[in-house]
């Protein structure tokens, strides 16, 4: 692979970082991905999980594209699936600029952007748009800033889309929308999942396909939080968690002067702590529950890591603003290689291997 992010990077990182994230997506949108020259996927690293099929488990995080203005061209970036949003029914547009930052010293990002986005009917039209792939695509979904009844957009935003994505993810756990991860709560996300599910439910009797739920969480989560997520997503027919969002949490160990800005922290420092929240809720489900890994994925071994500790599937997102788009290639090269060299057949052998 030819990866011509290295050049790019030093003129990229001067320039203001909303700035630079808009150039990319439109870079995307015509087709521009930054590398040249992919491989096709080993065997090894298929995997089959809430009933569809991923060539590789590498997939993108929402956040990234959040109008699905961008869907085929992170395709062409060698991903296993990609998951756009988070779209609300009303558009809206966030916090006020700034609101992203480069943690260089850390390989890091903070953002506080706040749900910005051109809402449902925009984002519908895009999804319709899209060619047939056999890449899933998710759509994920969140409530307006404004709402009455938060619960009401989750539901809005799943009737609406219904069908046009191959899994929905239900983003509870945004930092950057005041109170709503409160829906995080026991009885609020009871309440939720009940109203989502039916949703869906009311979808299939119409005579429509049974579409993936996920439901995505924070890593600032209490012992008896993740107990009470594990229960609920065990008892109901939720499909799986993604495990996990940004976090309010600063380390000691973060460098950057930019570290004092409010919004939530991704990247390399959030690896640790999303990993061991990650274990924890698989501990807690019994490796029951499907889930996807995410936080501070630069590497094969970041992966594996977050598959050994219970993630049938990983995403990434902010570690692409310091290692370009020939990261999707390195960590599935170099997955291949520790998943063949640990003696497993395939990526789901290996889920959950530091709890057996």
């Amino acid at each position: 692979m030819i990866n011509l992010f290295p050049l790019a990077r030093p003129f990229i990182h001067a320039i203001d970082p909303e700035t630079a994230h808009n150039l990319t997506i439109k870079a995307l949108k015509a087709g521009i991905t930054g590398c040249l020259g992919r491989s096709e996927d080993d065997p090894i690293l298929g995997t089959t999980v809430f009933g569809l099929d991923f060539k590789n488990p590498v997939g993108l995080a929402a956040g990234f594209d959040k109008n699905a203005d961008a869907v085929s061209g992170c395709r062409k970036m060698g991903f296993g699936f990609t998951e756009a949003g988070t779209v609300t029914p009303k558009p809206q547009p966030g916090n006020d600029r700034p609101r992203l930052f480069r943690l260089s010293e850390d390989r890091a990002v903070i953002n506080r952007f706040g749900f910005n986005n051109a809402g449902l009917e925009y984002f519908e039209k895009q999804l319709k748009a899209l060619p047939k792939s056999s890449q899933p695509v998710g759509a994920n979904v969140g409530a307006n800033k404004d709402a009455d009844d938060r619960t009401a957009d989750y539901v809005t935003g799943i009737q609406k889309l219904y069908g046009l994505s191959d899994y929905f993810t239900v983003n509870i756990s945004s930092p950057n929308t005041p109170g709503l991860r409160a829906l995080q709560s026991k009885a609020a996300l009871e309440d939720l999942v009940g109203r989502v599910l039916e949703a869906r439910a009311e979808k299939i009797r119409e005579g429509q396909a049974y579409i993936p739920i996920l439901v995505k969480i924070a890593p600032d989560l209490q012992e008896e939080d993740i107990t009470d997520i594990a229960s609920i997503a065990r008892d109901t027919e939720i499909d799986g968690l993604i495990v996990s969002n940004t976090t309010i949490e600063r380390p000691e160990s973060l460098k950057s002067l930019q570290k004092v800005e409010a919004g939530g922290l991704s990247g390399a420092p959030l690896m640790v702590p999303s990993t061991k929240v990650l274990s924890d809720v698989y501990r807690a489900t019994g490796g029951d529950v499907p889930l996807i890994g995410v936080g501070g994925i630069a590497s094969g071994a970041d992966a594996f890591a977050k598959i050994k500790a219970g993630a049938s599937l990983v995403q990434v997102y902010s570690m692409l603003v310091y290692e370009g788009p020939a990261l999707v290639e390195k960590i599935k090269r170099e997955l291949t290689v520790l998943l063949k060299n640990e003696g497993f057949k395939s990526v789901s052998d290996a889920v959950g291997a530091n709890h057996r």
